[in-house]
């Protein structure tokens, strides 16, 4: 049996303890039950009982503490039941299957009256992860700043964090590397071409702009990420075609032929998505193509969630609102002269990528506990990835390179 963590309260404030909530307890497992009735997922309970509407070679999903697993979701809603993983309340080996199940059924897991009463059961963004010019560093560098070691043990050698684009045949790096051309091939990057990256990773992608004869400007918010591809450049002799920028989006200034920015708009923020595709607009030559990697959901349901805190925001990305296309569409024509000319959409890909870099990771879990990093950490992180790969394969999720042009070309 692997071992389930138990959250210090030093280093885990307001995990470590279960919340007291008895009678939200009493109603949570009651919708809990009943969800599970109609779900393709058997569910392990102490002392053998098994409920759920799954049978053999379906997902299993094992409570522990049921109490515990209760009171965490009548108290917090989905953040809870994130944390009741965290803390071993509850187990699987395949949280990726499990998640699935849920994530194909999620808009009809609670019953549509209680539907209702979202906005009071539902927990509120805190003011400080409001992404402005200030804020928006704090959030990335939550994230982007954990270590640059860690990302290494998971990651390709390209270093690259983002959907990769598979061929039969293709290795991670090599999906990684077929992603960043297909941008670049949108964005009509060549030699000569001047370019401007928003949101630099940790440089794969204007190492291979530089490769083309292109002059790069790549800007990050992620002190370590800089420091990391400032290296890379230098080793790869192109030190001197690429200028990575400690800056904001919204401090940009100069003309590019292309601009690229693979899924960085999804930390955005709502609030701030027209003034990231005005900086995009402002930027490019009147004749220059732009191409942007967004993680995408449907319409009605980024709608739901948009003021939403959620087990992502508190643990991974504060922040950020993923984006429907419909969103992208509203937000180029009222406050842009841009257009999406073109849409590539590739969302199983994404839960290729993320199946592997869940594998890497947990087969270097003993790597990851030697950078520090504890195992509430390291079930947050399995429980991180595995969520997503289950966003992707039940197709709640999606991801697609738009190309945008001021016309028709």
């Amino acid at each position: 049996m692997r071992h389930l963590a138990d959250p210090s309260a030093k280093h885990w404030p307001g995990l470590a303890a279960v919340p007291d909530a008895a009678a939200r307890a009493r109603v949570a497992k009651r919708l809990f039950l009943t969800a599970v009735r109609g779900l393709r997922v058997r569910v392990h309970l102490p002392g053998g009982r098994v409920v759920g509407g799954g049978g053999f070679g379906d997902p299993v999903m094992r409570i522990a503490r049921p109490d515990e697993f209760y009171r965490r979701i009548g108290a917090h809603g989905l953040i809870g039941f994130g944390e009741a993983w965290m803390t071993g309340a509850w187990d699987a080996d395949d949280p990726t299957g499990v998640l699935t199940v849920f994530a194909r059924r999620m808009d009809t897991l609670i019953p549509r009256p209680l539907q209702k009463l979202r906005r009071w059961a539902v927990a509120v963004r805190p003011a400080e992860e409001e992404n402005t010019p200030s804020g928006a560093r704090g959030n990335i560098s939550r994230h982007y700043d954990l270590s640059n070691d860690l990302f290494a043990l998971f990651l390709d050698e390209t270093m690259t964090y983002s959907s990769a684009l598979f061929e039969p045949g293709d290795t991670l790096a090599d999906a990684q590397r077929r992603k960043i051309d297909a941008v670049l091939d949108a964005a009509a990057v060549g030699e000569g071409t001047r370019v401007l990256e928003i949101g630099t990773g940790w440089g794969e992608l204007a190492l291979r702009a530089a490769a083309r004869g292109a002059e790069v400007v790549t800007i990050t918010l992620s002190e370590e990420q800089r420091v990391l591809a400032r290296g890379r450049f230098r080793e790869a002799g192109v030190a001197d075609r690429v200028d990575v920028r400690l800056c904001d989006y919204r401090e940009v200034s100069g003309r590019y032929d292309a601009v690229v920015s693979v899924e960085m708009i999804e930390a955005v923020g709502e609030r701030y998505w027209p003034a990231y595709f005005a900086a995009i607009d402002r930027a490019l030559e009147p004749d220059g193509r732009a191409c942007v990697q967004a993680i995408t959901m449907a319409d009605d349901r980024m709608r739901a969630a948009r003021d939403t805190w959620t087990w992502m925001h508190k643990y991974v990305f504060p922040g950020g609102l993923i984006p429907s296309a419909e969103a992208i569409d509203d937000a180029l024509a009222s406050h842009t002269r841009l257009r999406v000319v073109h849409r590539r959409q590739f969302g199983p890909h994404y839960a290729e990528t993320l199946r592997m870099w869940r594998e890497r990771f947990l087969g270097r879990a003993d790597e990851v506990a030697a950078l520090g990093f504890d195992a509430t950490f390291r079930r947050m992180w399995e429980f991180y990835l595995a969520y997503c790969e289950a966003g992707f394969r039940s197709a709640y999720l999606g991801v697609s390179q738009f190309t945008l042009a001021r016309r028709v070309r």
